[in-house]
C-alpha cells in the first residue's frame, strides 16, 4: 500500500515568520516568474539574514544558477558548492523553511510565478490542492526539457535494443505496462518484467542472451528493495539500465546508467503520477523517432488494420 500518513503535517512552500520577526517577503511583480523571480526572492531573503560563510556560498550558487535551483536536491547543492548535505539543510532552515524540500518547493513556485502559499488560485479542498500540485510538477517537467539531449539519448538506446526490456514492480507496474503496450506497436520485441526474484532474473538473462542491450526501469515511490536487486542484476550481465523515477537522487540512481526524473504529487493518501506518465510518453516518442522508417511505418499499418477490422469504437 502506497498511502502515507500525512494528516496534521505542515507542508510549507514558503518561509515561516515567527512572532516578532520583522522580515517580510516582497510580493512578486505581476507576471514575474522564472530565474529572475528566483534571484530576486533569494536575494531579498539572504540580505535580511546573518548567514554563515558556507550559507552565503549556498545562497550565491542558487542565485547564480536560478534556472536550475528548483531541480536540485540538498545532496546536489551541497556537492556543487563543496559543503556537507546537513549544511544545505541548515541553510534552508536559516532562510525560514521547515527543511530543504520546502525551500525547493518555494523556488519552484517562484519560477512559475505562483504565490507564496503555493497556489495559482484559491483552492478549497485537498482534491484541488493535488491538482494544483500536479500542474506545478508538469510545468517543472516542461522547464527541464529545454535541453532534450538526455531524452533523445535514452530514446536512441531503447530503439537499438532488441529485445527491449521494460521493468516495473509494485506501484510502478501500471506505468511500465502502459509503456510496454505502446512500444510494442512499433518495437519488434518488448519484454515486460513485473515480477521480482529469480523469475525476473531469468527473464532478463534470456533477453540479454537474445541480444538485448538496454532495460528501461520505472521506479516510483516507495522503492521496492527487490527492484534494486533486479537493476543490479541487469547491470551485472551487461545491460544499460535507463531509469525513470520521481527524483534525480534516490536509493536506486546509483544502479542506473541514465536517470530521468519527474515528481509525483503526494498530497493525498496515494501518490498521483501525472508527471512521470507524461515523461514516459516523451521517452516513448524519442524512441519512436530513433527507430528506422520501416518500424515507424508499422504504427500506421496497425491503424489501417484496426480501422478495417473495426477494433475500436471511435477513431
Amino acid at each position: 500500500m502506497q498511502g502515507r500518513q500525512r494528516r496534521g503535517m505542515c507542508q510549507m512552500v514558503g518561509p515561516t515568520v515567527n512572532e516578532g520577526d520583522v522580515r517580510t517577503e516582497t510580493p512578486a511583480p505581476p507576471g514575474e516568474a522564472g530565474g529572475v523571480a528566483v534571484r530576486r526572492r533569494l536575494r531579498a531573503l539572504a540580505e535580511t539574514l546573518r548567514l554563515s560563510p558556507s550559507q552565503r556560498r549556498l545562497a550565491r550558487y542558487l542565485i547564480d544558477h536560478a534556472d536550475e535551483a528548483g531541480f536540485l536536491t540538498s545532496v546536489d547543492l551541497a556537492q556543487r558548492v563543496g559543503v556537507s548535505q546537513p549544511s544545505a539543510t541548515r541553510f534552508a532552515a536559516a532562510l525560514g523553511f521547515a527543511g530543504y524540500p520546502e525551500l525547493r518547493d518555494a523556488i519552484r513556485s517562484w519560477m512559475l510565478g505562483i504565490d507564496a502559499d503555493g497556489q495559482t488560485e484559491e483552492v478549497s479542498n485537498d482534491f484541488q490542492r493535488m491538482i494544483a500540485h500536479e500542474v506545478r510538477n508538469l510545468t517543472v517537467l516542461a522547464e527541464s526539457l529545454r535541453d532534450p539531449t538526455p531524452i533523445l539519448e535514452m530514446g536512441r538506446h531503447l530503439a537499438t535494443s532488441k529485445p527491449l526490456i521494460v521493468i516495473g514492480l509494485r506501484v510502478s507496474v501500471p506505468i511500465a505496462s502502459l509503456f510496454a503496450y505502446c512500444a510494442r506497436s512499433v518495437h519488434p520485441d518488448v519484454r515486460l518484467v513485473t515480477n521480482s526474484g529469480s523469475e525476473a532474473e531469468d527473464l532478463i538473462s534470456q533477453a540479454r542472451d537474445a541480444g538485448a542491450a538496454s532495460a528501461l526501469v520505472f521506479a516510483l515511490p516507495r522503492y521496492p528493495r527487490e527492484l534494486l536487486t533486479v537493476m543490479e542484476c541487469a547491470r551485472r550481465i551487461g545491460l544499460r539500465v535507463n531509469l525513470i523515477t520521481d527524483q534525480a537522487i534516490s536509493p536506486l540512481t546509483s544502479a542506473a546508467d541514465a536517470t530521468l526524473a519527474a515528481a509525483v504529487a503526494a498530497d493525498l493518501e496515494f501518490d498521483s503520477q501525472a508527471a512521470p506518465t507524461a515523461l514516459s510518453m516523451i521517452v516513448l516518442q524519442a524512441m519512436f523517432d530513433a527507430l528506422p522508417a520501416r518500424q515507424q511505418q508499422s504504427l500506421e499499418d496497425f491503424d489501417t488494420s484496426a480501422a478495417e477490422r473495426r477494433i475500436f469504437l471511435a477513431p
